[in-house]
């Protein structure tokens, strides 16, 4: 399963870039989207370090809310087979 993480741009130097995500920074590659579709503060979907799509923030909220669910059955799980 492929799995894209949503993070914010804070800082562009093309075609790199610092995205945040959960108080988390990562240098990203920003290649797949042009130079003059993106900004500081807009929101993008990360795959395997690169930027994929330019996301609303909404759209990065209700992905980390669902993730979160995700991780959180997760846990649940592997705590239920250490009992």
């Amino acid at each position: 399963m492929c799995v894209g993480v949503p993070m914010k741009i804070v800082e562009i130097n093309y075609p790199m870039a610092v995205a945040e995500a959960k108080g988390v920074k990562r240098n990203i590659n920003l290649m797949l989207i042009p130079e003059d579709e993106i900004k500081v503060g807009d929101y993008v979907m990360v795959h395997v370090g690169s930027a994929i799509e330019v996301i609303s923030e909404q759209a990065a909220a209700e992905i980390w809310e669902a993730l979160d669910e995700v991780l959180a059955l997760m846990e649940g799980e592997e705590d239920s087979k250490d009992a």
